[in-house]
């Protein structure tokens, strides 16, 4: 438990923590949630100042590539199987757990932490039994949260104010997002992208900030994934009960009031998507559906290798085979709501 919590949330620096305090109370029953956070934040405080100053010159002459391959679509859609089987190429950079774990030390102690994580890290994702470890993929807004508050996860950290921190930080964003952002997008170049020539960036909150993307990387290349809507919303209530147990500074909101919050948020995120589409560039969107992953993955990913003319296919198609069958042995959690919550969420989904 101990090792997940500081995968998923720990190290987060000091600074981000008063922000948090100024925007949320923590419950004096998460006590025992709040301390590793923070202690562990405070740790390696003077060797994030050290990092700083080693690696200041190097991130800023960064040049990352104009064309990422980035991938979109509500959570539950999808987005970690392909961000799995893309980044299992030889040729694609892309944020992985021995870096979001801990990005403003990461550069500075690379192989001290993957060694670490070997060490410590459970074989499995709490929030839903996925096969995980510190070279697994990992999207990047895990990492921009150690960095700032005005992230996603601040509304996992605070569950009961998570319409608050939805419009803020996913409707909304800010300077201090955008620029932490583009930082750790650099520590991702250099962490991970020594002798490649490809940058793949997972994050479903991007769904609605493709107006952000374009602004830095006019010819990204998206992915959209697209799930049933009330499989999706079902298993992110689910996944969003167990983050609260697992980092959660508060107690968790009745799953009622969850399935509210979500289905609601649900469609503000892929409205935001239609409302910005026709921004993006012809030729530079691809949607895949999530059935179509689960059952034809290798169809898939030549289609999209086809689609962004993407030269690496044969160097990529053994790894992602080998990576679908390992796949093929992975038995996804039962996902079942309280019978209230599944009640209301059958409403809410009924409704034109």
């Amino acid at each position: 438990m101990l090792s997940d919590r500081l995968v998923a949330a720990g190290f987060i620096r000091p600074g981000v923590l008063c922000r948090g305090l100024q925007l949320g109370r923590p419950s004096l029953s998460r006590w025992s949630v709040s301390l590793p956070i923070v202690l562990s934040g405070v740790a390696v405080e003077p060797l994030a100042w050290l990092q700083s100053l080693v690696y200041s010159q190097q991130l800023n002459r960064v040049v990352l590539p104009s064309d990422p391959i980035v991938v979109i679509g509500h959570w539950r859609s999808g987005t970690t199987y392909l961000h799995q089987l893309l980044a299992c190429d030889p040729t694609i950079a892309t944020a992985r757990n021995s870096l979001t774990v801990a990005p403003q030390v990461a550069l500075l102690l690379k192989p001290w932490l993957r060694s670490l994580l070997q060490r410590a890290m459970t074989s499995q994702r709490p929030i839903d039994a996925v096969p995980w470890g510190p070279d697994d993929p990992q999207e990047d807004e895990l990492g921009v949260a150690r960095l700032t508050m005005d992230t996603n996860m601040a509304g996992m950290a605070f569950p009961r104010a998570y319409p608050f921190h939805f419009r803020r930080s996913v409707l909304g964003s800010t300077r201090s997002f955008e620029r932490h952002w583009l930082r750790f997008t650099r520590m991702t170049w250099l962490h991970d992208g020594g002798g490649k020539s490809q940058l793949l960036i997972k994050n479903s909150v991007h769904t609605a900030r493709v107006p952000l993307v374009l602004r830095h990387f006019p010819r990204a290349r998206f992915v959209l994934l697209r799930r049933q809507p009330i499989d999706s919303i079902r298993s992110l209530v689910q996944v969003k009960q167990r983050l609260a147990m697992l980092v959660g500074l508060q107690t968790s909101p009745d799953p009622v009031v969850q399935v509210e919050e979500t289905v609601a948020a649900h469609r503000q995120l892929l409205q935001a998507f239609e409302d910005a589409r026709d921004l993006i560039p012809a030729g530079q969107l691809i949607e895949v559906q999530y059935d179509d992953l689960v059952h034809h993955p290798e169809q898939v990913l030549r289609r999209l290798y086809e689609g962004f003319a993407l030269p690496s296919w044969p160097q990529a198609v053994g790894p992602i085979r080998t990576r679908i069958a390992q796949a093929g042995s992975y038995q996804a959690d039962a996902v079942a709501l309280p019978r209230d919550a599944e009640r209301r969420l059958g409403e809410l989904m009924n409704r034109p």
